[in-house]
């Protein structure tokens, strides 16, 4: 078989550029942190927020990109894409990670635990996401997963003195290698039915391939092995315990943005599958169906909020793969929107505990919040539409995501989801209006504080009263924002 040798061009680098610059402050802030002593680790975290902002500049304002109508370049033989969809979400996660890193210095440094590699393992984490969204390589694919999965793991149990953040670390490990594995097969699998790597040709050679059997036994193993990475039932057994064990603000990193890039990641693998949407689209329905069950019942029984944030993430993780399993433009354009918002909102959702709590407590269970909406009025409306836009109440911004993937569901014929989807919604109600009636209609608790310390929460209580009240629904916003998710995917 005769084959094309490919000529590396260093100009291909340019289209590399926010990837490079991401890696290079990186590995620099890593060589810088040796030289500061434990009074100025913070100066590596601002720099290190500081970096990421101006990769999101770079990603938005197009850097290293070229104009749509002449396409996505070809970089390095075609295994990294620079498209549309890849800038949108490369720039939300630089813009969300940055936003976590805000959160993060104060809680760990009072605390006691706060590392000098803490930010550039975020970093890392963050470049292993944007790899992961422009791969167009299943050897990409995997770079840029074992980058984002190797960071996490060490950020989880980056508290070694705690047994539960350690042991959630050891979980965390165990079955992201066997998901990894899965995820590994999957794609052997399929290069041993189509004989490429490259999604592109994965896609030509489907159509024709005599190995039926071989491609979508692989295509199952990688859907079990993206759905594991979203944190999809029945393969979401570690998000509770690690949102648990692991400190507040890795455990909002870890909910934020990876699920965006799990997305894109989902999309481009399946994609290069699109001759058989409706085969692997019913086993993607079948995991919205189940993770929008289980997801919601297992939250009721929560008492504590990073466990009910976690069974809370599988039921939207299965509003997300609603829309995947429709296997069209406006299926994939309207989860596009559902896991921007989503990002967002559960930057907010991990940031009201963050700001609530002190050492020595954690204000991690509802009880916590009793009576907020006397102690501190305004702070209880910013929770307020967090936890309104995470049950999805008009006119807050998660109703208007929840809508759009309902209404791709309908429109291709997947009513019995829909359904699903619309009766899970209102029992998901129950448990977000138990801490709305924590805050309002209970008795405060005696010796509760309303806030952390304000020595080192100005700029944390502005982040969170701006994410907070972005997720009003706020037209200027969310219009531009769907508008763009349509765009890309050529919707009309």
């Amino acid at each position: 078989m005769e084959t094309m040798q490919h000529v590396f061009d260093s100009a291909e680098l340019w289209h590399l550029l926010p990837e490079l610059v991401l890696a290079a402050g990186a590995f620099a802030l890593l060589l810088f942190d040796l030289f500061f002593d434990s009074k100025q680790k913070g100066i590596t975290h601002w720099l290190s927020m500081a970096l990421l902002l101006v990769v999101a500049v770079l990603v938005f304002t197009g850097a290293g990109g070229q104009p749509a109508h002449l396409g996505p370049p070809p970089v390095l033989n075609g295994m990294f894409i620079r498209d549309g969809v890849a800038d949108l979400a490369k720039g939300f996660i630089c813009l969300v990670s940055a936003l976590g890193f805000i959160y993060a210095l104060p809680y760990l440094k009072e605390r006691g635990i706060y590392k000098g590699e803490v930010p550039v393992l975020m970093l890392f984490a963050t470049l292993g996401m944007m790899v992961l969204v422009s791969s167009a390589n299943l050897i990409m694919v995997y770079v840029g997963l074992e980058m984002l999965a190797l960071s996490s793991y060490a950020l989880v149990a980056v508290n070694r003195d705690s047994p539960v953040a350690t042991e959630a670390g050891m979980k965390y490990f165990v079955l992201g290698a066997l998901a990894s594995g899965l995820l590994l097969y999957g794609m052997s699998l399929v290069y041993g039915a189509t004989g490429t790597l490259d999604l592109e040709a994965v896609l030509e050679a489907s159509i024709s391939t005599q190995d039926y059997l071989m491609l979508m036994t692989g295509a199952a193993f990688m859907v079990a092995g993206v759905a594991f990475k979203l944190g999809a039932a029945p393969f979401h057994m570690w998000l509770p315990d690690v949102y648990q064990g692991a400190p507040t603000p890795v455990a909002q990193f870890i909910g934020a943005a990876p699920k965006l890039a799990a997305f894109v990641m989902a999309y481009r693998l399946l994609s290069a599958l699109a001759p058989y949407s409706e085969i692997w689209g019913t086993m993607v329905a079948a995991l919205a169906g189940l993770s929008l069950i289980v997801g919601n019942l297992m939250a009721l029984r929560q008492s504590n909020l990073k466990r009910l944030l976690a069974y809370s993430t599988v039921s939207h993780i299965g509003f997300l793969l609603m829309g995947v399993a429709v296997g069209n433009a406006q299926g994939a354009a309207a989860s596009m929107f559902y896991a921007v918002t989503y990002a967002l909102t559960s930057l907010a959702s991990f940031g009201f505990i963050i700001l609530m709590s002190r050492k020595g407590f954690e204000a991690d269970e509802i009880a916590d919040y009793r009576g907020l909406g006397k102690r501190n009025p305004w702070m209880a409306f910013l929770v307020l539409c967090v936890v309104a836009s995470l049950a999805g109440l008009p006119p807050f911004i998660g109703f208007f995501a929840k809508v759009a993937v309902i209404t791709a569901a309908v429109n291709e014929g997947l009513l019995w989801l829909a359904i699903v989807g619309i009766v899970c919604a209102v029992i998901g109600m129950f448990y977000y209006l138990r801490i709305l009636k924590a805050m309002y209609l209970e008795a405060p608790e005696e010796g509760v504080t309303a806030l952390a310390n304000p020595r080192d929460c100005a700029l944390m209580r502005t982040s969170f009263a701006v994410n907070a009240l972005l997720l009003l629904g706020v037209v200027v916003v969310m219009n531009p924002l769907i508008d763009w998710c349509y765009e890309l995917f050529f919707i009309p």
